[in-house]
């Protein structure tokens, strides 16, 4: 029998059953079974998943609903379903067109009839988009899926009054609200567009939404009355891990060789780092793929299909692919970069997993990352960046926090996590020792209680630590009891004093005035009766970054052979006062680790080198090839050549244009402009460039930069006193007349001139 014989069968029977779902009893368990049945005609389930049941008979019903569902929690089912049973057809609105083609292309292998479900969008010419339109009048499709933009064109419009719509169903809700992650304007003309066509039943539907988003998605959309449906957004089989952003290339090259054969995401904010890192896993022997809104439409679906079809191991993507992909085993998402809220973050780490099998969810941070963040909302309105800075403080705060991830994660989306260790991610497999912050959190608490509520965290704490600042003295609290009361702890310490308040719910964070942060009455209760509380100190990941600067990078082997650095140090030592020549302008400090990991005994080996190029391996290479190759030999040692991370001219357009480049004398901010950088990614790949040995004459600009004293100055320090080209040392020593910018361009011309 074809789906549509059933169908019609059904709908003949319909009435009887709305009269029958109106008496008691008996209806209740003929309806679950009729409910069962259909599920298992249609997608070949025997069950349904947590809330799904509630959720259809809700729609089915005719009333507004709201869905809270994670990712991979079967959220499409719970509009698909009744989209089948239901008279009319259902109106999916749906941010992604390579969203929609999968659901699409999913619904129809349920049924038999091809026009059981369609898209109109931009993709289509007119003859696909006529056909769409026969098939729904024809009283074939069930399901009609729109991107926001497409709905509110008033030739669809027209269209859709001559249909009888079912109900509509607004897929990533979270996309309508501007403190959401993926905030989509358009999103917020679908009520008036929905009064326009015809008011029906409405279902929302997100995998991730705060208190906040879920109340300004309600709003919004005129559904303040819907009923809400919010499952639990604990994935239990994701391991949540943060490590300190350095060598990642090599780390992420080393964890993929590690899981051979398993199917993995990588997130990047940029485009660039999504092509630079995809070529050079491959050039790793990964088989990986790229994805991002600047490549065009076919390119992308077709790289999408190759990971869908396990053509290729990796997809590097931006969050353009977030919601595009179903895949259920995807055994990892790696962000190379922080993303810019717990929300968006909390949506691409759920995309691993979805089959309940393991999923690992690694990410890299460094707080300049965020910083670069912050940068990139200048120029923004005020109301915006006030927003985005909120979201990032609270990525902050989940990234360098020592306690459970899942239960700070869990808390930000309004669901309490009883256990004190979840035994899944990197803070509960190795704990920090925990610290008796009995009396300091009361001591907060009370000053939170005289302070006020006008303020944020950071404000509180600087007052408990002393710090001066404009606000503060406008305010007078630098006068208050409380300014410097808690000055024996650190900024770090008070920060995880008030995240552990918010867990317990002794203070109220107003999000809706960004942030600002209040005691409730649970709070003055603590203050009277105070009970054992104790916190763990966050993590200091500059701190971590400068504590490994001497241990081989994690990516490439864990702990490097001490013995033969060791060996290497002295060498260069050696080599160093032959040449009369600082040791760090022969080989860095990260190269020498790397020679001890990888054991390079060929010039050509020595290149591949982190921070080696030609130039330094001819010019310096030979005695450290010499003693590696006895070393290896002695100790019979066999080298991980499996493991070496090859370098890729990712960047040598860049490369050569800057070299080209710097001969003309080009100046450097007409250089970053031809190749859209900022003028700290240019110094960075000159740096680079000079690093790997080759000899650049930037004189010229520093004479338009710089005074001449400075740039002796600069370069007096690094040539007799500086013990290794340490950016931070250098600004210590210096003093703060000499800024970054110039202290990295004379550092520049040095290595240009003594090591090159």
């Amino acid at each position: 029998m074809l789906f549509s014989e059933k169908f019609f069968i059904f709908t003949l029977n319909f009435p009887i059953y709305k009269r029958l779902k109106q008496t008691n009893g008996e209806m209740k368990q003929f309806d679950s079974s009729l409910l069962h049945d259909k599920l298992k005609e249609y997608f070949g389930f025997s069950s349904f998943k947590g809330n799904q049941e509630a959720v259809i008979r809700n729609v089915l019903e005719g009333k507004d609903t709201f869905v809270l569902m994670p990712t991979g929690g079967g959220k499409s089912l719970c509009y698909q379903l009744p989209a089948l049973l239901m008279d009319g057809v259902a109106i999916v609105i749906s941010p992604l067109i390579a969203l929609m083609k999968n659901q699409v292309d999913a619904m129809r292998t349920f049924s038999a009839e091809s026009g059981i479900a369609h898209f109109l969008n931009s993709s289509l010419n007119k003859t696909a988009v006529a056909q769409v339109r026969a098939d729904v009048l024809a009283g074939k499709t069930k399901l009609l899926y729109f991107a926001p933009e497409s709905l509110t064109k008033e030739d669809n419009v027209a269209f859709l009054h001559k249909i009888k719509v079912s109900f509509y169903a607004i897929d990533e809700a979270h996309c309508i609200s501007e403190w959401g992650h993926d905030f989509r304007p358009e999103y917020r003309r679908i009520r008036p567009i929905i009064n326009e066509i015809g008011t029906a039943p409405l279902i929302a539907l997100t995998a991730t939404a705060t208190p906040k988003v879920q109340m300004d998605i309600q709003k919004n959309l005129g559904m303040s009355d819907a009923s809400v449906f919010k499952s639990s957004f604990n994935r239990p089989n994701l391991y949540y891990e943060i490590r300190p952003k350095r060598n990642v290339d090599h780390d992420i090259i080393r964890f993929i060789k590690q899981n051979e054969g398993k199917s993995g995401i990588i997130y990047c904010l940029s485009r660039k780092k999504v092509e630079e890192l995809t070529e050079l896993l491959v050039a790793n022997g990964i088989r990986a793929l790229a994805y991002h809104a600047g490549m065009d439409a076919s390119t992308r679906a077709a790289n999408q299909d190759d990971f869908l079809m396990e053509r290729v191991e990796v997809i590097v993507a931006t969050i353009a692919f977030g919601m595009g992909i179903d895949k259920p085993d995807v055994r990892y998402v790696i962000h190379y970069d922080i993303p810019k809220s717990l929300e968006g973050y909390y949506q691409e780490t759920g995309r691993a997993g979805r089959d309940g099998g393991e999923g690992y969810c690694l990410t890299f941070y460094s707080y300049k990352d965020i910083q670069k963040l912050e940068k990139f909302m200048q120029g923004k309105p005020i109301a915006e960046q006030e927003i985005g800075k909120l979201l990032l403080l609270e990525t902050v705060s989940y990234a360098e926090s020592s306690m459970c991830r899942r239960r700070t994660l869990l808390h930000y989306f309004g669901e309490e996590y009883t256990e004190d260790n979840c035994g899944n991610c990197d803070n509960c497999r190795n704990p920090k020792p925990k610290v008796d912050a009995r009396a300091s959190l009361r001591m907060a608490l009370e000053a939170l209680r005289d302070i006020g509520d006008k303020f944020k965290a950071d404000y509180l704490v600087n007052v408990l630590v002393g710090k001066t600042t404009a606000l503060i003295k406008s305010y007078g609290h630098n006068k208050s009891k409380w300014f410097g009361a808690g000055a024996e702890h650190d900024a770090r310490f008070w920060g995880a004093v008030l995240r552990q308040a918010l867990i317990l719910g002794l203070i109220d964070k107003n999000i809706e005035n960004y942030g600002l942060i209040s005691i409730n009455k649970k709070g003055e209760g603590y203050i009277t009766m105070p009970f054992p509380v104790t916190v763990t100190l966050d993590h200091n990941y500059d701190e971590e970054e400068k504590e490994s600067e001497n241990v081989a990078p994690m990516g490439k082997g864990g702990a490097a052979d001490e013995e033969l650095f060791s060996m290497l140090k002295d060498l260069r030592k050696k080599v160093a006062k032959q040449q009369g020549l600082p040791p760090f302008v022969i080989f860095q400090d990260p190269s020498l680790e790397d020679m001890a990991v990888q054991y390079p005994i060929t010039v050509e080996e020595m290149q591949n080198i982190t921070g080696v190029g030609v130039g330094k391996a001819r010019r310096f290479g030979e005695e450290f090839i010499k003693l590696i190759k006895a070393y290896v030999e002695e100790k019979e040692i066999i080298r991980p050549q499996d493991m070496i991370v090859k370098g890729v001219a990712s960047k040598s357009g860049n490369k050569i244009f800057i070299i080209q480049s710097i001969d003309r004398k080009m100046d450097f901010e007409d250089i970053a402009r031809a190749k859209d950088l900022d003028f700290d990614e240019l110094l960075t790949e000159i740096e680079g460039i000079v690093n790997s040995g080759t000899k650049l004459d930037i004189s010229y600009y520093l004479r338009e930069f710089m005074d001449e004293d400075k740039i002796e100055d600069i370069y007096l320090y690094f040539k007799e006193d500086a013990e290794s080209d340490s950016l931070d040392a250098a600004i210590e020593e210096l003093g703060a007349e000499y800024t970054e910018e110039e202290i990295r361009l004379v550092r520049i011309k040095f290595m240009c001139e003594q090591g090159n």
